[in-house]
């Protein structure tokens, strides 16, 4: 066994150790959200630096750890803080915590983060629903050795959104009466924004929204067999489209302001996850 797998284990088994459920739903809380940790009955804490050869999150508005919920009768783990690729990380790295939550049990994950919208017609505050991704401008989480624990050498990445999560948030949505928008998702490297050069050829690709994480959490996830969803909230107008200089506390300033239909859609997703969809 890998080195890699290894730690993995280990960690498993130190946060088995430590919490009392089994959680069968990841929640992965993007810039601006982590506070939707609170609106939920606290079970557990465990922090990212209390793990071995764990990363560690090191920016503003990412508390780095994990907290075990139980809501409705759905059991799950709540990243409280992802790590990025342009902390310095690995990729493989980036993605341990999804992995990490696989075994612990996690059979659904959904990813939600902050973007900048590429679509000219959606105004900060957007919520998109993400149908699709594009990860070509970063290093896949899949390079090097493929460990045969988590999933196959060469997976399939036709359908990486499930689509009957795609309809149960849709479904939520609408007996909230949030408006939700949908469209593909492109992710970079950061921490730099987009250039406006750039965000034209992402528009020409056919992106609606681009950020800094997420795609390459999808592909780790789907590769080790986890059913996959995600919700963008679009923070800001991306590079060219908007006169204004981009800054992260603008995304994190707007972010707060949605937080409330956000948690509204997350509570009900919930809820259908377990009345709707499956038994969790």
């Amino acid at each position: 066994m890998s080195d890699y797998m290894k730690s993995l284990y280990e960690n498993a088994a130190y946060i088995k150790s430590k919490i009392s459920i089994i959680p069968k739903v990841a929640l992965v809380l993007g810039s601006g959200l982590g506070s939707l940790a609170d609106e939920f009955p606290l079970s557990e804490r465990v922090h990212y630096s209390e793990l071995k050869d764990f990363p560690v999150s090191t920016v503003s508005g990412h508390s780095g750890q994990f907290v075990f919920v139980e809501f409705n009768g759905v059991t799950a783990v709540l990243m409280q803080g992802r790590v990025h690729y342009y902390e310095g990380y690995a990729m493989t790295d980036v993605v341990k915590p999804i992995r990490l939550m696989r075994l612990l049990g996690v059979e659904t994950v959904i990813l939600t983060n902050a973007a900048g919208g590429l679509n000219e017609n959606w105004d900060p505050g957007t919520l998109m629903m993400i149908t699709g991704h594009i990860s070509s401008f970063v290093p896949s989480p899949l390079i090097g050795e493929n460990h045969d624990e988590l999933g196959i050498r060469f997976p399939d990445m036709s359908n990486i959104y499930n689509k009957e999560l795609q309809m149960m948030i849709e479904k939520s949505a609408d007996e909230e009466n949030i408006a939700l928008s949908k469209g593909v998702y492109l992710q970079t490297t950061g921490p730099n924004y987009e250039t406006p050069e750039e965000v034209r050829m992402f528009k020409l690709l056919g992106a609606d929204a681009v950020g800094m994480s997420t795609a390459c959490e999808a592909m780790a996830a789907k590769h080790c067999g986890m059913s996959v969803c995600g919700i963008s909230c679009i923070t800001n107008k991306a590079s060219g489209i908007s006169e204004s200089p981009l800054s992260h506390e603008e995304v994190k300033v707007v972010a707060n302001k949605v937080s409330d239909n956000f948690k509204r859609l997350i509570k009900r997703i919930f809820y259908n996850l377990k009345e709707n969809f499956y038994d969790v």
